[in-house]
């Protein structure tokens, strides 16, 4: 616990009213975990404005406002602090009250339109293998060494992912790796934080909902190398023609990776199936049970991040050998007759054809490619007929499914990914609403050798329809159906 006074030592406020030698016991951004003690941050928000909350928090027992207007009544007793942009102060304060715990052990900040799950966790095992203890922040889970906790947002809100650092380091982690998704760079969830290094995957179209432009995106990408100090590094995608840009502000120092031209670190795919790929990296050979060209660059920022944090160790690409597939990314499910589905959360236009070219480039061609795929509700529209388009002209058969339609009617949703689809290609194509079905269908419609891409979900364990999380998880289905077929 700690006085008002001591949180805020280095946090630039405009205005403060009220007792300062209160004693703050915790944080909040949700008045409803409001209590005697506890510091309310009334952060502007997408959906609301926290400042609606603010005599709900007082009468709750709250003491302490964080605030950027001040409210019509003053209470007495209340200390209001008063800042020029709240979300930035709240890292401030923050910082000092979980007593910096991002300067206790090596963070690690990866961030990326496709990759960051990927990259993040590999640099996890890879870690962990080499005898460290770790913590990871990603889409699918976080993790305290061994311990797994269920993930909420890619990148958790301000006051939960210092208290989940701050756990880390008692718990005696050495290195942390995680997720920055461009909605955290731009609502500066990760104020505050000191980051040992920053890595870039690529960037391609996603989240316009949010942002509005693709400008607006590639500045919250940019802006988190803008934040990195002078003793981080800031590696990025060399073949990536926007991974140049992220560097362009940067006070770290500046290293690049990529498979085509010349980069501070080299890698080259030798050979693949659907088992793995061989890989030429830094002059040595490689297998991996990873594949596809995206993993190759995924596996190229890992073995670059982990070359600068270790200063260059012997041994690197053997021990990166060792790292396994992530759940839900090109995750193949093997099944009977020969048939592989491929399970992968793909679901942007970008990751898609990335997917669909990988298997594509695999298969002997007498194979069919039968992809089920839908798109996100109440998320970036735009993408829905660049979406159908792809996987039309890159797959044998389509089935067009719900993915998670959430408040739309997911039938809405198909009808504008059948808009981008070519003429020659409208044959190939079903719809199907309900997943399971499509998923069933696709089976049933797979030969011999056949590959199933079920794209989309992932790691995803439901299915949000109508507001409403149903359990739901793709790999299981198809684990089932492909039993009930034998």
């Amino acid at each position: 616990m700690k006085t008002l006074e001591q949180l805020l030592v280095n946090t630039k406020l405009l205005e403060r009213c009220g007792p300062v030698e209160t004693a703050i016991s915790g944080i909040t951004l949700d008045s409803r975990k409001a209590s005697p003690g506890v510091l309310f941050a009334a952060v502007p928000g997408t959906q609301s404005d926290g400042h609606r909350f603010i005599d709900t928090a007082i009468d709750q027992g709250c003491s302490a406002i964080l605030c950027n207007r001040l409210p019509e009544t003053i209470r007495e007793g209340v200390s209001y602090l008063l800042a020029a942009d709240v979300r930035e102060a709240l890292g401030s304060v923050c910082r000092s009250f979980f007593d910096d715990p991002s300067r206790k052990l090596t963070l690690v900040g990866v961030t990326g339109t496709n990759g960051k799950t990927t990259v993040s966790t590999l640099l996890y095992q890879l870690f962990s293998n080499l005898g460290e203890r770790c913590g990871l922040i990603s889409t699918v889970s976080y993790k305290i060494g061994n311990e797994e906790y269920p993930s909420t947002h890619t990148t958790p809100d301000v006051v939960s992912l210092y208290e989940l650092l701050s756990r880390m380091v008692q718990e005696g982690c050495t290195y942390c790796f995680m997720e920055v998704s461009s909605h955290a760079a731009d609502q500066r969830r990760i104020a505050g934080l000191h980051f040992a290094g920053g890595i870039f995957t690529n960037i391609t179209h996603d989240h316009l909902d949010y942002h509005g432009t693709f400008a607006n995106y590639l500045k919250a990408k940019q802006s988190f190398f803008d934040h990195l100090d002078r003793d981080a590094f800031a590696l990025t995608n060399r073949d990536d023609r926007n991974g140049q840009i992220m560097l362009q502000n940067t006070k770290a120092s500046r290293y690049s990776y990529g498979l085509k031209g010349t980069a501070d670190f080299n890698g080259r795919v030798l050979e693949r199936d659907f088992s793995g790929m061989l890989m030429h990296i830094d002059g040595k050979e490689a297998w991996f049970s990873l594949l596809g060209e995206f993993n190759a660059y995924n596996l190229m920022a890992v073995y670059g991040a982990a070359f600068l944090l270790t200063h260059g160790r012997e041994g690197l690409a053997v021990a990166l050998t060792k790292v396994g597939r992530v759940h839900g990314r090109f995750e193949p499910v093997p099944g009977p007759n020969r048939i592989t589905a491929i399970i992968d959360y793909a679901h942007t236009p970008d990751a898609l054809e990335r997917v669909l070219e990988t298997i594509n480039h695999i298969r002997s061609r007498n194979e069919q490619l039968i992809t089920v795929v839908g798109c996100g509700g109440n998320r970036d529209r735009a993408k829905r007929p660049e979406m159908g388009k792809i996987a039309a002209r890159m797959s044998n058969r389509v089935i067009l499914t719900s993915d998670n339609p959430r408040m739309e009617d997911p039938n809405t949703i198909i009808e504008e990914m059948k808009v981008g689809i070519e003429p020659q290609d409208y044959k190939k194509v079903l719809s199907i609403t309900d997943r399971r079905e499509a998923i069933r269908t696709a089976l049933a419609l797979a030969g011999k050798g056949d590959v199933i891409l079920i794209a989309g979900k992932g790691h995803e364990t439901y299915q949000e329809i109508q507001g409403v999380k149903q359990p739901f998880d793709d790999r299981q289905i198809i684990t089932e159906l492909f039993k009930d077929t034998h």
